[in-house]
């Protein structure tokens, strides 16, 4: 008798892997939308030129592979990938950092593990952390938000700080995560109003950016692409760490929970990320320990490691975790009764 052997990610009734990574990327869409908005262009050549990058890769891989092309590009996980990556990424990268993180994510993180539905890590969170530690100038050059400059650069603006990265001269600044995590002897009520770019308890731009986030997401879970597990495991765990440490905005203080929900990428990897179905934990036990592990470790990095935003390292940390919390959390075998002890 021969048994039919699949992989994940597993899909029921109706739905496909093509379906489900197109409602993603449609879920994204508010996000980007607002990223836009208040940073300018840059967000969307990011993501377009990403994408194309993403597609000549996932070839090249299939190529080498010697496998099909058309159902692998017709499925559109390359695009997510790519899209996750690039929305994370500063907006006016230069091309040549599209190009290594996004070929990173594709070729190494993805194909080298043996394609979708094989890799142990976030193939896009992988791609992040490639460039943040390898270029952090690069990776901490934030444009400021419309409302602390003028005006946003607009799209042929856009093309030359992509293509031509010293032709630009755009006024940027250190993220609201960042400013907090280097505050040493400032009262967090004088350190906002010192800084332009807060706004009443966070960054001007990123609590829209994580209300739009969390919009898409919520349509995901409404559309049931994945449970409420994880997200809410990890955003109930980063409130509770933030008000068991807050102590009123002191100089210490590594801000309120507010400011920690609605700032940096915290909703983006609560509803897009740490819900990867091949990365991550698999039973609903499992996937409230591994979005708690998450929550836990983005504030401790955020608060007291090196990197102000770190929802990146946290799934890529709880990524390495997952099959150790699929080991403990397997619901019993139905019809199964623990015997008497002998």
């Amino acid at each position: 008798m021969s048994l039919l052997v699949v992989t994940s990610p597993h899909a029921h009734g109706p739905m496909s892997t093509s379906s489900v990574m197109r409602t993603v990327l449609l879920a994204t869409l508010p996000g980007i939308a607002v990223l836009t908005y208040y940073f300018g262009a840059g967000v969307i050549i990011n993501v377009l030129f990403g994408g194309l990058i993403a597609l000549a890769c996932e070839t090249l891989a299939l190529r080498l592979r010697r496998q099909a092309i058309k159902p692998f590009l017709t499925d559109y996980s390359a695009l997510v990938t790519s899209t996750l990556l690039c929305v994370a990424l500063p907006p006016y990268a230069p091309w040549w950092l599209l190009v290594i993180g996004v070929s990173f994510s594709i070729l190494i993180a993805k194909h080298l593990y043996g394609g979708l539905g094989y890799n142990p890590f976030n193939p896009a969170m992988v791609g992040y952390v490639v460039l943040l530690i390898s270029f952090p100038l690069q990776m901490s050059t934030w444009a400021a938000p419309l409302g602390v400059g003028e005006t946003v650069p607009g799209f042929m603006e856009a093309l030359r700080a992509c293509f031509n990265p010293s032709s630009f001269d755009g006024l940027t600044m250190a993220t609201p995560l960042d400013l907090i995590r280097q505050n040493k002897g400032m009262m967090l009520t004088d350190l906002y109003a010192s800084n332009p770019q807060f706004g009443a308890f966070q960054g001007v731009g990123w609590a829209g950016a994580n209300l739009a986030f969390l919009i898409g997401g919520l349509f995901l879970l409404y559309k049931r692409i994945f449970t409420w597990h994880a997200p809410l495991a990890m955003l109930l765990t980063l409130s509770l760490c933030a008000v068991m440490f807050y102590d009123e905005g002191s100089s210490a203080s590594g801000g309120s929970p507010l400011f920690h929900l609605f700032s940096g990428a915290t909703m983006f990897g609560a509803f897009f990320i740490l819900t990867d179905p091949v990365s991550s934990a698999v039973s609903n036990r499992g996937r409230l320990i591994f979005g708690a592990i998450i929550g836990l470790l983005v504030y401790t990095i955020r608060v007291r490691g090196n990197y102000p935003d770190a929802v990146a390292f946290a799934v890529l940390i709880a990524n390495f975790a997952a099959p150790f919390i699929d080991n403990y959390t397997q619901p019993k075998v139905y019809g199964y009764r623990k015997g008497p002890k002998a």
